[in-house]
């Protein structure tokens, strides 16, 4: 909780910096409060809050959860610069918001009653509306932020009604205590159908088909920074809670849920990875993209066990490098050309060939090819989950195969272009270049040697 406190401090010390000199030091005191909140993250929890255990515990699962949310949050903080160069009178305000459901996720890790997972998500939800919506000229922008406040609304209704269905069904909000109770509720109806609109609340915030018809519009129309964290901390806080919940309070009635959640995934990993073939704006192929790891990520409910969430905390960090590696790119480029469109990124590698690199590396990493962070990610999930679920592995590496159709019509268009469609004079920043560097060193770096990623235990 003290890493929880250093987070939302600070995004109040960096709302309030943009009273003055317009936000100009908001992305350094963030980032300052950011790597203080992370070395936090490795200390013991002070006592004093032990009294809260009841409602949110700092454990071991937790503190994982978040340092990997606070790494990839300062990683995006590091790529505002330029980003927000167009929002120099509210970028603080951004910062904060991001801060904010930061906050929310962290909360999302940790917590131990129904209404707490309620709050955490509100929390990290509503930030989300509203920096959906901060191009306040672009009409996209507004579409996105109307349409992902639609959306998490019917969300929010599934879920408060699932929890008022298993609380009339077991009489308490504890997960502990709903997770004894559920062997004795196994076949109530209401109890499952309290779980079961709890999960469907969840697949809309993970965004699983079919009940991610809002992910390409609001990706595509919301500012690009904003984008690279939603399908980045956001995922990994919305993933973290669904695991957490499924597995502790309904673990009891784990056959009543666990094929839904496997059609969902044949849904989504067919679906998306179709649709991603057929885009022709990089921005939306991503949003597919993102849906489409959202499958892979749900099937590591197949064969579960005590290291399952080692697994899941490596792929989303994994997928969140390669997140970021790729939306660095594709926000330079969008500020250069005003679009981002395949074409928008012909020659990229003639003309800034370190960006290209790590944009290739990162989509490599994502469709999973080999001595990348990203295969040892899909290696972990496919290897548990095929002894329980062969078919869900072979729909999964179909998935992967047509994946790699679309992520190479990007790589081909920056590296094998006959001439380079950048004519400026413009250059990427040091601070990009070196950003860059490191993501490519990490990605490879784990995808070799996947023992580094223990050090953030």
């Amino acid at each position: 909780m003290s890493t929880l406190i250093i987070v939302f401090l600070t995004a109040i010390v960096v709302l309030f910096s943009g009273t003055s000199g317009r936000g100009k030091f908001s992305r350094y005191i963030g980032i300052a409060g950011l790597l203080f909140a992370l070395v936090v993250s490795f200390q013991p929890e002070c006592s004093f809050f032990a009294k809260y255990q009841s409602m949110y515990i700092y454990d071991e699962t937790a503190a994982l959860f978040t340092r990997i949310a606070i790494i990839i949050t300062t990683l995006i903080f590091f790529l505002g610069g330029f980003a927000l160069s167009n929002h120099r009178s509210h970028q603080s305000e951004l910062y904060a918001l991001m801060l904010f459901a930061l906050c929310g996720g962290i909360i999302l890790f940790g917590f131990e009653n129904m209404t707490v997972l309620f709050l955490g998500i509100e929390i990290l939800s509503i930030p989300l509306y509203v920096m959906a919506g901060s191009s306040k000229t672009d009409l996209r922008s507004i579409e996105a932020a109307l349409k992902y406040f639609l959306m998490g609304a019917f969300a929010t209704g599934f879920l408060m009604f699932g929890v008022a269905l298993v609380y009339g069904a077991t009489g308490s909000f504890d997960i502990h205590q709903i997770a004894q109770l559920s062997t004795e509720n196994a076949n109530d109806t209401m109890f499952i159908l309290g779980a079961v609109l709890m999960l469907v609340a969840l697949a809309f915030k993970t965004s699983l088909a079919p009940f991610h018809t809002w992910s390409p519009d609001v990706y595509q129309g919301a500012p690009s920074l904003i984008t690279s964290f939603m399908a980045s901390v956001v995922k990994i806080s919305a993933f973290g809670a669904f695991f957490k919940l499924m597995t502790t309070a309904f673990i009891g009635i784990a056959p009543s849920w666990i094929n839904i959640i496997g059609v969902l995934v044949i849904i989504t990993l067919l679906l998306s990875n179709i649709m991603g073939l057929a885009q022709t704006n990089a921005k939306r192929m991503l949003a597919y993209s993102s849906v489409s790891h959202a499958g892979y990520i749900a099937m590591v409910f197949f064969g579960f066990n005590n290291l399952s969430v080692g697994v899941l905390a490596f792929y989303l960090f994994a997928y969140s490098l390669s997140t970021i590696g790729v939306f660095m790119c594709l926000i330079w480029v969008e500020k250069i050309k005003r679009e981002t469109s395949y074409e928008a990124f012909r020659g990229l590698a003639k003309t800034e060939p370190l960006l290209a690199l790590v944009t290739a590396v990162s989509l490599f990493s994502m469709a999973g090819v080999p001595l990348t962070a990203g295969f040892i990610g899909k290696f972990g999930i496919f290897a548990q989950a095929i002894g329980v679920a062969p078919f869900l592995v072979v729909v999964a590496v179909v998935g992967s195969a047509l994946s790699i159709a679309y992520y190479l019509r990007l790589i081909i268009s920056m590296f094998f272009a006959k001439e380079s469609s950048f004519n400026t004079s413009e250059r990427v920043s040091f601070t990009y270049n070196l950003l860059s560097l490191l993501i490519i060193l990490l990605i490879i770096g784990i995808g070799i040697y996947p023992d580094l990623f223990a050090k953030i235990h």
